[in-house]
């Protein structure tokens, strides 16, 4: 896991500096803490960001960060590698069960570096 750490030189410190681009491999994750928050931080392709919460609602383990990135439809998903269940990298909403759906939260990249801000 990335220990993340606040950007408090920026004047928007609600912001936390998480890694390198390339500490991400392209279609994969990260597990990073957050505002002592697990969070799944994801490359898609080379270009693309997306965060969401990495506990998997079903069981509480932290492991969406391991899950496999892929597309169903227009949607850019991870699944669970526990359960499969697929949860939109956009929004965090889980299409098997909308009940189990995860927080998503907004991901810039600067100088690169990539930056995780919790909603």
């Amino acid at each position: 896991m990335i220990q993340a750490r606040p950007d408090n030189a920026n004047a928007n410190a609600a912001w936390t500096d998480v890694c390198a681009v390339d500490d991400i491999l392209p279609d994969t994750g990260v597990c990073a803490l957050v505002d002592n928050r697990h969070i799944a931080v994801f490359r898609v392709g080379t270009a693309r960001f997306h965060a969401i919460d990495n506990v998997d609602p079903k069981n509480g383990a932290s492991v969406l960060s391991r899950g496999l990135v892929g597309n169903l439809g227009d949607r850019v998903v991870v699944a669970s590698p526990l359960y499969k269940h697929h949860f939109d990298l956009e929004t965090g909403a889980c299409l098997e069960d909308p009940a189990l759906s995860v927080q998503a939260h907004a991901v810039q990249v600067d100088a690169g570096r990539v930056r995780v801000r919790c909603a």
